[in-house]
C-alpha cells in the first residue's frame, strides 16, 4: 500500500499554509497604503460634511449646535442655490458635450506618429497644465471690458463686447473658457483609446469599400465605447465642481449670474461664516454628481452592450 509522505500530504480544507498567509499579508501592505489615503482624504471629509450640514457652526465657534434638517429646509428657500444649480447643469452639460466633441475631432486628426502631431498634442494638453486661477485671470485681462480685445475693437472705432459685463455673455464666456482649458485631457484620453482599436478591423473595412465616415461609425465609435464612457463621466464630474475659474474670470458675476454651485458653497462657508449651510449645500452636490455619473455610466453601459450583443 502507497504511503503518503508528510511532505506530499496535500494540506486539509480550510487549513491555511504558509505560503498563503504571506500572500495575504504581502496584499494587506499592498493594500494599507491606498486604503489610508481614501479614508484621510474622502471618506472622513465626507463624514465630516454630513455632519456639519446638521449644525449651524460658522467655523470659529467652540462647539457646533445641532440644528437638524433646518440646513436642508433652508435650501428649498434659497433663491441664490437655484440659479447657482441652472449655471452647474449647464455648464456641466454644454460643456461635456464641447469636451468630448473637440476631444474626440482632434484625438483622430492628430492620431498618427509624427513630429507635427506630438507638438499639436502638446499644445493642446499645455492650457490644463496651467492653474485654472492663472488661465481665469488670463483671459479676464483678454476678454475684460478694458481687455485686449476690445481695446483692439475700440482702436479701430468698434464698440465695446460685454464679455464679461452683460450676464448671458459672461455665462457663454465662463463656458468657453472651461472648454478651452480642459479638453486637452480628453484629447489625450480618446488618443490613449484610438490606439487600443485593432488596425486589422479598419484594414478589412477599408478592403470592403467602406468610407471613412463609415468606419468612424461602425468600427472605431464602437470600439472607443470604455473610452467614451470615461471621458464623459470624467468631465460631467470635474465640471459639476467647478470653481475656480468662475472666482478669477468672472467673480460669480455679473450679479451672481456665473455663480456655480461650488462657487456658492465656498462663499456661504468662508465669507458669510455659514459652514453649516454649505456643508448642506456640498452634500447636495456630491450627491446629485454620484446619481448623475452614475445614471451616465449606466447609460452608456446599455449602449455598449447593444452595439456588441
Amino acid at each position: 500500500m502507497h504511503t503518503a509522505t508528510r511532505a506530499g500530504r496535500p494540506p486539509r480544507p480550510g487549513r491555511r499554509t504558509a505560503r498563503d498567509r504571506r500572500a495575504g499579508l504581502a496584499t494587506t501592505v499592498m493594500v494599507l497604503p491606498a486604503t489610508v489615503l481614501y479614508t484621510a482624504l474622502l471618506a472622513v471629509p465626507v463624514g465630516l460634511a454630513a455632519y456639519l450640514s446638521l449644525t449651524d457652526w460658522d467655523g470659529f465657534s467652540a462647539s457646533p449646535a445641532f440644528v437638524g434638517g433646518a440646513n436642508y429646509a433652508a435650501l428649498a428657500d434659497d433663491p441664490d442655490l437655484g440659479r447657482a444649480a441652472w449655471v452647474t447643469l449647464l455648464l456641466g452639460g454644454v460643456g461635456t458635450v464641447g469636451l468630448n466633441v473637440l476631444g474626440l475631432g482632434f484625438a483622430l486628426l492628430l492620431n498618427g506618429t509624427s513630429r507635427v502631431n506630438t507638438f499639436f498634442r502638446m499644445v493642446l494638453f499645455y492650457p490644463h497644465v496651467l492653474s485654472a486661477l492663472v488661465v481665469g485671470f488670463l483671459w479676464s485681462a483678454i476678454l475684460g471690458t478694458t481687455g485686449a480685445v476690445n481695446g483692439l475693437i475700440t482702436s479701430r472705432g468698434g464698440d465695446v463686447l460685454p464679455f464679461l459685463a452683460d450676464p448671458r455673455w459672461a455665462l457663454a464666456t465662463l463656458v468657453c473658457v472651461v472648454v478651452w482649458s480642459a479638453f486637452g485631457v480628453n484629447v489625450v484620453l480618446y488618443l490613449a483609446g484610438l490606439q487600443a482599436v485593432p488596425r486589422s478591423l479598419t484594414e478589412a473595412a477599408r478592403i470592403d469599400g467602406a468610407s471613412r465616415w463609415q468606419i468612424l461609425r461602425h468600427v472605431t465609435l464602437p470600439a472607443l465605447g470604455p473610452s467614451i464612457t470615461i471621458n464623459i463621466v470624467l468631465s460631467l464630474v470635474t465640471l459639476l465642481k467647478t470653481y475656480d475659474l468662475v472666482v478669477s474670470l468672472t467673480g460669480g458675476g455679473p450679479a451672481g449670474q456665473t455663480q456655480t454651485l461650488a462657487y456658492l458653497i465656498l462663499w456661504n462657508s468662508f465669507h458669510d461664516g455659514r459652514l453649516g449651510l454649505g456643508s448642506a449645500q456640498s452634500v447636495v452636490l456630491m450627491v446629485v454628481t454620484a446619481a448623475l455619473a452614475l445614471a451616465v455610466a449606466q447609460l452608456r453601459r446599455r449602449g455598449e452592450s447593444a452595439v456588441y450583443s
